[in-house]
This record gives C-alpha cells, structure tokens and sequence, in this order.
C-alpha cells in the first residue's frame, strides 16, 4: 500500500469517525426520554381504560352529527369529565350546518318489487315530499356517463365505480350528483366508498356545484350495485323508487372543546393533538374519530399520572363539524390566528385507533429528522415508521395560516374503510390492546415534542 493510499485511507477513517461521532452526538439529548417513554408504554398498556372510556362515550350518546342533541351533550360530559385530568377547559363556540337525514327508502319497481338497502349522501337535498320514480342508468365512471350522456335525462343514474382508494373513489359520491344533473339526472346513486361488507351502505358528504341543479344523492352497498349492474347488463329495464325527506335547518350552536396540560416552563407554546368529535348519524361513530378523541384524552391522563409534565402546553382539542362542514377547523384557525406562531407541532387523528405503526410528518427537515429519532422510542410497540405526509382535515387550516409542522397518526388501516360512515362504526369494531398502544405512541410523540429543548422549525 503506498503513502498516498494509507494518507486517504486515514483520511476516510477519521471522517467517517468524526460522523459517527456526531451522529451519537446528536442523539444523546434523547437519551433522556428513554426511561419516560417506556413508562408511557406500560401505563398505556397496563389496562383496558381508553376502550373502556370510548365504550361508555358511544354506548350513552351513540352518533353525534353536528347541529344534534347528542352532539351537544357529547361535548358537555366531556368537558365536564377533562376537567379532572387538565388545567383548563373550555368550549369555544361554533356555528354548525345542521342537516337532517329523516325517513329514505329506496325499491326496485320493475321488474318486480323489491327494497334495497340505501343510506342518504350527507347535504343532500330531499325528494320534495313525494318519491322520484325513474330508471336506472348504471355507469362505472365519468367517462362512462359522458359517453351515454343522451341516456341520462330523466334518469336515476347510478355510478358503480370499485373502490380503489379512498382518494381516488370519493369524487363519485363528492362530485357525482352534479355531474349526472348536468345532463339531466333527476337523482343519484353511489356504490358505497368503502370495501364491501355484508351489504352495509356508507353515506359522507357531497359537494352541489353552483351552477348545476340540487338532485337527491344517496349510497347503495356494493352488493345491490353489483346486482343493478348485471341487470342493466343483461339488458333488462329497471326502475326504481326513492324517497329521501333530508333537509337543513338553521345553523345551530356547538363548540370546540379545548383542553391544556399547561406547560412547566414555556406555557404560551402549543402542541396541539386532536381529533373530531362530530360523526355521521348512523354507528356510533367510534372509529371515526371518537377513538382518535379518546386516545389523546388518555394519553394526556397518562403522563399525568406519571407525573410527567412537558415544557410547554399540550392542547387537545376536540373539534366539531368535521364530517359535514369543516367549521370547527376554520373556527379554530381564526379564533387562535395570533397564537399560531407559537403552535410548535400539530398532531392530528383521524383514521382509527387499530395497530398504530406510526405517524406522517410534514414540514422542515430538521423536524422530520427529530421525529424520526423520537420514533425510535417507539420500536417496541412497532411503531416507529415516520411517513413521509402527515396532517388532517381539522388542522389543515392552521397548520396553512401558521406554517406549522403537522404529523397524525398512522395505524393499519385495512379494516377502516370497511366500516366507515356506516352503521357498522361500533365500538366492538376495536380492540383494547391497539387503542392502548395508540394511546402510547401519542403520548410519546406529544411529550418529547412539547419537552425537548428544541423545536421542529
């Protein structure tokens, strides 16, 4: 080996060294969280309390659509009950879209009489007090619709598009009704976004075009879809029979629900977790989001009683209208616009509480960087995985208005889109031990974040 090769050959160790070095370096300040996070995990994990909360949530006041009674008592137990756990709680107040689901029926006429199972989209306008009698035209896209465009006036028209993603699959239920009443649809019908299930329908929202005709929207299961299909396929004539009373009343009052565990040292910064406490009318709404609201209560309760209390605040935030309006997102927005620079991280969850593997991250590097280090604290329960998108529908809002790092939690969602916005969103749906370990990831992802020295900026 000559001089010159044995100098770089040095050279290259040392280098290498002095990184390793400071790799270990800079991870040492987490070395301090280790014994913390894993009492966080045993706490979490030691009992079946966070399933036992959401049980006892969705028994007593079951789903919680916003405008309704249920809602509004939802929000007062649970401020009345966070208050034993946080230093101050509130609700801020927010006016809600109240839209009422009332009787819907749906049945074939001909060719021979039969109900089918049909849940009404959320804001969807009624069939003015007496049913719309129409054949059914089935179509498995847009382009489909537009290249039949002539046989869709006058029609019920049904858009059987398979569920892919939920991203890709939800235009037909957002978009659909408008674009069938463009070209003369008198109503619509969705396969149900979700994947099938024992013939369960799943309603969500719609979106009416401002230029187009209001027509009546509703789901189907994919099982009666499929069998509409065939018959069109087989070239019989199918006529069907819907009736929908849904209406909106006024707007009425609901609120946000506010709850700190107010920060050692640095109080007037945030990390804000949260979740949706509204739901769909139908279920109990236990996976979506009762579930992501209980997790975050518990697992504030659970540093508590560790006696682990962050440099700065925690908020959880309970908002509402999430699934039919977005108003406690934007309300939240608004009413803490100058406290949005001091928001270090918002957390949201927002799509189950099954095994967590994780959370998304959005923001500055630097940041992704730390979680990706916190979440080493998280390996024992496998769920140390950082994504590389993180955020939701209710911190979106803020986390524009104030350019601040967002995250949400990440669980394996193959069981979610299978109950979701059905009558089937039950408790039962969840097991102990994973909303345990989502409380746990919570609570450590939340606590080092609002302890550590530095911030994700």
């Amino acid at each position: 080996m000559s001089t010159t090769t044995r100098f770089r050959l040095g050279i290259s160790l040392a280098t290498c060294f002095v990184l390793a070095s400071a790799l270990r370096a800079s991870d040492n300040w987490l070395d301090e969280y280790r014994q913390p996070a894993s009492r966080i995990i045993a706490a979490a994990t030691a009992n079946d309390d966070a399933w036992q909360r959401l049980a006892l949530l969705t028994d007593t006041f079951g789903n919680r659509l916003s405008g309704s009674p249920a809602l509004e008592a939802t929000l007062r137990w649970a401020a009345d009950e966070m208050k034993k756990d946080f230093d101050d709680v509130r609700l801020d107040p927010v006016m809600v879209p109240q839209w009422v689901r009332g009787a819907e029926s749906l049945e074939v006429v001909t060719p021979y009489p039969t109900p089918l199972t049909v849940l009404g989209l959320g804001n969807s306008v009624g069939t003015g007090g007496k049913p719309i009698e129409a054949e059914v035209l089935v179509v498995r896209s847009f382009a489909e619709l537009e290249a039949n465009a002539a046989k869709a006036k006058g029609r019920i028209v049904l858009f059987n598009a398979a569920y892919t993603n939920y991203g890709e699959t939800v235009q037909y239920r957002s978009a659909g009704p408008s674009r069938a009443a463009a070209l003369g649809a008198v109503a619509t019908l969705v396969r149900s976004v979700g994947l099938p299930g024992l013939r369960t329908p799943h309603t969500g929202s719609l979106r009416y075009a401002a230029d187009r005709p209001q027509i009546p929207a509703a789901a189907i299961p994919t099982e009666d879809a499929d069998r509409l299909q065939r018959m069109q396929d087989r070239g019989t004539r199918a006529v069907l029979r819907l009736r929908m009373e849904a209406k909106f009343l006024p707007d009425a009052q609901s609120a946000n629900l506010i709850a700190e565990y107010k920060g050692r040292e640095k109080p007037d910064e945030i990390v804000a977790i949260g979740c949706h406490i509204d739901s769909w009318d139908v279920g109990a709404g236990a996976t979506d989001d009762g579930g992501g609201c209980i997790a975050m209560w518990e697992a504030v309760r659970v540093l508590r009683k560790l006696d682990l209390r962050p440099r700065r605040t925690i908020r959880v935030v309970f908002w509402t209208n999430e699934e039919n309006g977005l108003r406690g997102g934007t309300a939240y927005r608004d009413r803490y616009k100058d406290q949005l620079a001091k928001h270090v991280m918002m957390l949201e969850s927002d799509g189950g509480v099954f095994t967590p593997s994780g959370f998304g991250y959005s923001g500055p590097e630097r940041g992704r960087a730390i979680v990706t280090q916190i979440g080493t604290l998280l390996s024992s329960i496998n769920a140390d995985h950082i994504g590389p998108n993180g955020g939701g529908a209710d911190i979106g809002p803020s986390v524009e208005a104030g350019d601040v790092p967002a995250m949400s939690l990440e669980v394996d969602g193959s069981k979610y889109f299978l109950i979701h916005h059905t009558p089937a969103d039950t408790v039962d749906k969840i097991e102990p031990d994973e909303i345990a370990k989502c409380v746990a990831a919570i609570g450590i992802m939340s606590y080092v974040v609002a302890d550590m020295p530095q911030t994700l900026k």
